[in-house]
């Protein structure tokens, strides 16, 4: 079965126990956060705490399209991990990963990295408006966001819980997680603008990032305002209206798990 398993520089000394704890998989219980598409579960290797993150077999077509034309979203996760670090930017530190393939279809794949104990997510900010030092986090996010722009990164997964915050002495780190979905390229403002879009439902929230942005680019603030709020408000429509939908469409799934 021609698999392809690549392992940081870094970490080739435990290549072995690296592809082993892959293996293993299954075998481990602690998972990290809702186990809904792609499963997360931390394990330790080495003395050193890492979170391997299995993904689900993709469809008959991307299968296909996985294993000759496109990188998996595992091998993603681990160029693109090198690549912000190459960058100055800050994830959890890529270890390896592990793709599953018979001689013409894609199966599993794994990305390993190091876990990162953090202290809280940009939904914490939007859930709860009195968190401590809520307004200056969020301007210290959105000038880490601005950051990301001005090196030509257009993290596509930009929403809440893909971005860990770390308070340090000084102030504020921020770790990008989640990363198969990522560009790299110059922007033009509306494009960096678009990237604000899925992160809060909350105008308070859009304001301050507005102005924030619009201080480190010198670009007019009502502007910047009101394209950030109607692409917001834009894209909470959409969102909403595919919840609905799904609703209506699998409405018996909830039957079925209440008969249960």
């Amino acid at each position: 079965m021609p698999n392809q398993f690549k392992i940081h520089s870094s970490h080739i000394a435990f290549k072995a126990d690296v592809k082993q704890a892959i293996d293993d998989f299954d075998t481990y219980k602690e998972i990290l956060g809702a186990a809904e598409r792609n499963v997360i579960k931390i394990i330790e290797i080495n003395g050193v705490k890492c979170t391997i993150k299995s993904f689900k077999v993709p469809n008959f077509i991307n299968q296909v399209a996985y294993r000759f034309f496109r990188k998996s979203k595992a091998e993603r996760s681990y160029n693109y991990a090198n690549k912000l670090l190459e960058l100055e930017i800050k994830t959890p530190a890529p270890i390896a990963y592990d793709l599953n393939t018979t001689l013409f279809l894609f199966k599993k794949s794994y990305y390993v990295s190091e876990l990162l104990a953090y202290n809280l997510t940009y939904r914490e900010l939007v859930h709860e408006p009195d968190y401590p030092d809520h307004e200056n986090i969020l301007r210290a996010f959105t000038r880490f966001t601005y950051d990301l722009h001005q090196k030509g990164v257009l993290f596509l997964d930009h929403s809440p819980g893909n971005t860990l915050i770390v308070k340090t002495s000084s102030g504020y780190d921020f770790y990008l997680v989640d990363l198969n979905r990522m560009q790299f390229k110059d922007m033009d403002m509306d494009a960096r603008i678009q990237n604000f879009a899925r992160l809060t439902p909350k105008k308070e929230m859009v304001e301050i990032m507005a102005n924030e942005y619009a201080k480190l680019t010198g670009e007019h603030e009502p502007m910047i305002f009101e394209k950030m709020w109607g692409l917001t408000e834009a894209f909470q429509k959409k969102y909403h209206g595919k919840i609905a939908l799904k609703r209506k469409i699998f409405f018996w799934r909830k039957k079925y798990k209440n008969i249960e």
